[in-house]
């Protein structure tokens, strides 16, 4: 993992081959064939909450590794040091997530790193809550953005999100009822992202409490 560069910790399950959705195919299809591309290429992906940017960037990410090339990963969510941003054209491929958090300073950094990468054969893959012409960055930074292999994310339907809580349960080695999924997505919440941080809740209890993931034992977890 020396080939990472990155001021945080990148979460080994979000690799390009476990990213669901059929539309979503033809993104990790092209961000797959990125590494055999002699040229530099800019990909921007599109997508609300809960719909897996940051799954297809760290995926990316991973998936440059296994190449060999050196990778930088941000996400202007969590907050980023200028001084690395001003550094990370150094690396091959490049995953900018959230781009549409950062602040004036760091688009101005970010459409430096645009115009310096342009001519090289380094990757870039930024990610944002909608498409170039609806956010609001730099009017140079977004018209640079909008030059990009522009993707949008797939909405996820109850029968993936299912699939997604399956395979997170699997991954841990517990049994829960598909009928408890039901339940919590019915009534508890439609949101992927805190379905599977209810699942990871869910689980320390079950096993503090030495009890099963049941309906009834949700209900009281959760006050429903």
């Amino acid at each position: 993992m020396d080939q990472i560069s990155l001021p945080f910790t990148l979460n080994s399950k979000m690799l390009l081959s476990n990213f669901v959705g059929k539309q979503n195919k033809q993104l990790i299809d092209f961000i797959n064939s990125l590494f055999d591309n002699s040229t530099s290429v800019i990909v921007y992906v599109s997508g609300g909450k809960s719909l897996g940017k940051t799954h297809v960037l760290q995926g990316c990410a991973f998936a440059a590794l296994d190449k060999g090339m050196q990778v930088a990963y941000i996400d202007f969510k969590q907050g980023v040091p200028s001084a690395y941003i001003e550094n990370i054209d150094t690396n091959d491929c490049i995953c900018i997530d959230n781009i549409d958090m950062a602040n004036t300073y760091e688009q101005e950094l970010l459409f430096d790193l645009y115009n310096r990468i342009k001519d090289t054969s380094k990757k870039l893959v930024v990610s944002a809550q909608d498409i170039p012409n609806n956010i609001n960055i730099l009017k140079d930074l977004k018209t640079r953005l909008s030059l990009a292999f522009v993707f949008a994310l797939e909405s996820i339907n109850d029968k993936q999100k299912l699939d997604i809580l399956n395979s997170k349960i699997q991954e841990k080695n517990i049994t829960i009822n598909k009928k408890v999924f039901e339940f919590l997505l019915n009534n508890y919440s439609r949101d992927l992202s805190i379905l599977l941080d209810t699942i990871d809740s869910l689980d320390k209890s079950s096993l503090q409490q030495k009890k099963p993931i049941t309906i009834p034992f949700v209900k009281q977890q959760l006050k429903i």
